[in-house]
């Protein structure tokens, strides 16, 4: 028990430069305390005492701020950095090294009693606010950036933004490598939907330049034995 406290500490010390010390996150980190009380109602829920897991689970969310169903399974080193209003549902699954910020949502977007909720692989990073929602699968080391609505599979290694969420472009995936605070891509934050707007309005500024440029321009000749009219045209064959 020991050995995983101190684990789960040092997760957190790795991955938050505002802690200065051990017994600070011990005692002062509400993300630590709801994921020793989430083991512990998993524990129970597992062996059936599903009453004293939900029983766990409440008062842990009295306390912390933090709803994790007590059916969920998480990983180690898990880190729910600030953590008020994050909630994790029954059926989802967390890998190892994964880390949440407030605000997040882990949730089913169906009524069936099977797996309705997202699994999250190694090293995922869900930003502030983010919304993971359905059965889906995020991939190992992938990133949500913050305020992002995720309802389809995200592969490893990609990080995605937006609403609905969508890839930044490969160029921009090189961060993924790294720790990303709130999972956001740093500096110039990309936008596919504004960068595909901007495509469109650069090939309309094109078009209308080309037509300006045939309006402007002399009326092509008519073809032999053809009479050309006053406004130019070709009259038509008889």
């Amino acid at each position: 028990m020991f050995k995983l406290l101190r684990e789960e500490i040092d997760g957190i010390m790795a991955r938050d430069p505002a802690a200065r010390s051990r017994l600070e996150v011990a005692l002062c980190y509400p993300g630590l305390h709801a994921i020793l009380l989430h083991r512990l109602a998993h524990a129970c829920w597992t062996r059936g005492w599903t009453l004293a897991a939900r029983a766990v689970s409440q008062a842990s969310r009295f306390l912390t701020g933090i709803e994790i169903h007590p059916g969920a399974t998480v990983g180690r080193r898990f880190f729910i950095d600030h953590g008020m209003g994050v909630v994790i549902g029954e059926t989802a699954e967390i890998g190892d090294d994964v880390m949440l910020y407030h605000g997040v949502t882990l949730g089913g977007t169906s009524l069936n009693q099977g797996k309705r909720h997202p699994t999250l692989g190694n090293g995922v990073i869900v930003g502030a606010g983010a919304k993971v929602l359905g059965a889906i699968t995020v991939g190992d080391g992938a990133r949500v950036g913050a305020n992002a609505v995720v309802v389809a599979d995200v592969p490893a290694a990609t990080a995605v933004v937006g609403i609905p969420a969508k890839p930044v472009t490969p160029r921009d995936r090189t961060d993924t490598g790294r720790f990303l605070p709130y999972g956001t891509p740093c500096g110039d934050l990309p936008d596919p939907v504004a960068r595909a707007l901007t495509g469109l309005l650069d090939e309309v500024t094109a078009l209308r330049r080309r037509v300006e440029e045939l309006e402007t321009g002399h009326a092509p000749a008519a073809p032999a034995g053809e009479k050309v009219l006053a406004d130019g045209a070709a009259a038509p064959r008889c």
